[in-house]
């Protein structure tokens, strides 16, 4: 699609009138007519107030003509993957997982690759393929070439720290030691609890991205620990495979 069907898809989509998304942008009806009509294209911080209003990227607006990848972990990137700023505004540069509000998760190459492999063997790789694969690419992405300067001198790894250590002081019965955290996007890890009336509830934001493991239960068995947390809470839960039949075993405000 080009630029124009781009633009009258997502304003009609939404329900809003050439005026109505004008207003909203801080153009004219005629900016956005022409816009439609294929005369002319927004300019820059134009696409910025699109992209926010209609949760795409500036990428998507003009027709994709770049193939994105996350400048972390390498992983093709699409929308609904994007990381965000701390304004919220899309980065188009980095995956959720990667970056989340403003901030790198990950400042160990290693513990990535270990990440990577894990989902990768999920999807054809064999692991030594992975890894030969992800120690190849890691390298030459702008966020490790440009790591020096984009880091925060250590300070969300010793959060991670922080909260790993609080996690561990619950001393959950069968629920390992929690060594690492790692980003886990909301969507994929917001389970339905069965709340005591029968009544279910998820407490997470699909949208938001998590720290969090899974592990293995000390007792065995087939259920698996799910631990998550961010500044504000910590949640432990355990479930059968896939997710299936989640139970709520602790949910603390930090």
């Amino acid at each position: 699609m080009t630029t124009k069907e781009i633009i009258y898809d997502l304003r009609t989509k939404h329900g809003l009138s050439q005026d109505a998304l004008a207003e909203k942008v801080f153009v004219t009806r005629q900016a956005v007519s022409r816009w439609e009509n294929g005369e002319t294209v927004p300019n820059t911080e134009t696409l910025k107030l699109l992209s926010n209003l209609f949760n795409v990227s500036i990428n998507t607006l003009l027709g994709s003509p770049r193939k994105l990848i996350c400048q972390c972990c390498g992983m093709p990137l699409e929308d609904a993957i994007i990381g965000r700023n701390k304004d919220g505004t899309l980065n188009e540069d980095y995956c959720q997982w990667c970056y989340a509000d403003g901030t790198y998760t990950y400042s160990n190459m290693d513990d990535l690759i270990d990440v990577s492999v894990r989902y990768m063997t999920e999807h054809g790789f064999t692991e030594e393929q992975a890894r030969e694969y992800m120690r190849q690419t890691l390298p030459h992405l702008d966020y490790w070439k440009r790591y020096e300067e984009l880091s925060d001198d250590g300070q969300f790894e010793a959060f991670k720290k922080q909260l790993v250590g609080e996690i561990n002081d619950l001393h959950i019965e069968g629920m390992p030691r929690v060594e690492k955290l790692n980003a886990l996007v909301g969507s994929y890890v917001n389970l339905a609890y069965r709340l005591p009336g029968g009544t279910y509830a998820k407490f997470l934001d699909d949208g938001t991205t998590y720290l969090g493991t899974q592990l293995e239960p000390e007792f065995g068995g087939d259920r698996c620990f799910g631990v998550l947390a961010n500044m504000d809470f910590i949640l432990i839960c355990t479930y059968a495979e896939g997710g299936e039949d989640p139970e709520l075993v602790l949910y603390k405000k930090r």
